[in-house]
């Protein structure tokens, strides 16, 4: 019944569940990474959370952004404000290179540092997750790069690429803190299952980019946790941990 309802719906209608679905997991997104860093970052100094290097406040701040920006430009899409939304894409793909090099920077820093989160083994090991995560985060912004003339992959591409980055803020939500890469990861992937629900309500079927980008980001999670504890990546992060 679904899947018919899904055919029978107009381009225009699709288009507005559209722009209310992907604004809304921007604003969702944004929420997610506010509640998991305002201690450490957004209200560091109303809760007297501990001072930040100048690397942190420049990724802080780098990836604070990108969440904007993708708040930004679903709101010019919705707003068919194509024009802007093209040109402020250029500023994306700057910001996203940067992203990769500060973020691969902060997870040097960590591993050399000798610290790691509680629950995710020691910092050799853990350096293998914000790794993964620039490695997914870098593949999926190419793709939606790649495809920014076909819209409906590009904006899942680049939601896909949003969510990646997303499980270091819900690693340090209240409750799941310390619980572990099983649980910080598995509620990360509810907002691919999201994307693939709607899909599936509004399509009939799950568009490929949200199938095959979330399975990948999906199976990037286990294997990270395999390679992390194999002697090849303990010797490779003992020598960037100098």
């Amino acid at each position: 019944m679904s899947t018919l309802a899904a055919a029978t719906t107009t381009p225009l209608a699709r288009g507005t569940r559209d722009r209310w679905f992907f604004g809304g997991m921007g604003v969702a997104a944004a929420v997610t990474v506010f509640v998991g860093f305002a201690p450490t970052y957004f209200l560091k100094d109303l809760l007297g959370g501990p001072p930040l290097t100048p690397l942190r406040h420049v990724h802080g701040f780098l990836f604070t952004s990108w969440i904007v920006l993708f708040i930004v430009q679903t709101s010019l899409i919705a707003a068919r404000r194509t024009d802007v939304h093209r040109r402020l894409g250029v500023v994306g793909g700057v910001l996203a290179g940067m992203m990769v090099v500060l973020g691969t920077a902060l997870a040097v820093e960590v591993v050399r540092r000798g610290v790691a989160p509680p629950g995710v083994g020691s910092p050799l090991a853990f350096f293998a997750v914000p790794l993964f995560d620039m490695v997914m985060f870098a593949g999926l912004v190419a793709c939606g790069l790649y495809y920014r003339r076909k819209p409906e992959t590009h904006k899942r591409l680049m939601l896909l690429a949003t969510i990646s980055i997303l499980d270091a803020a819900i690693a340090r939500w209240p409750l799941v803190a310390g619980t572990g890469p099983l649980v910080f990861f598995g509620l990360t992937d509810l907002f691919i299952v999201a994307g693939w629900f709607y899909d599936f309500r509004t399509r009939g079927k799950v568009h490929s980019a949200f199938l095959w980008g979330g399975l990948a980001l999906i199976a990037s999670q286990p294997l990270r946790l395999l390679v992390a504890g194999t002697d090849a990546w303990l010797a490779f992060a003992r020598w960037v941990a100098g």
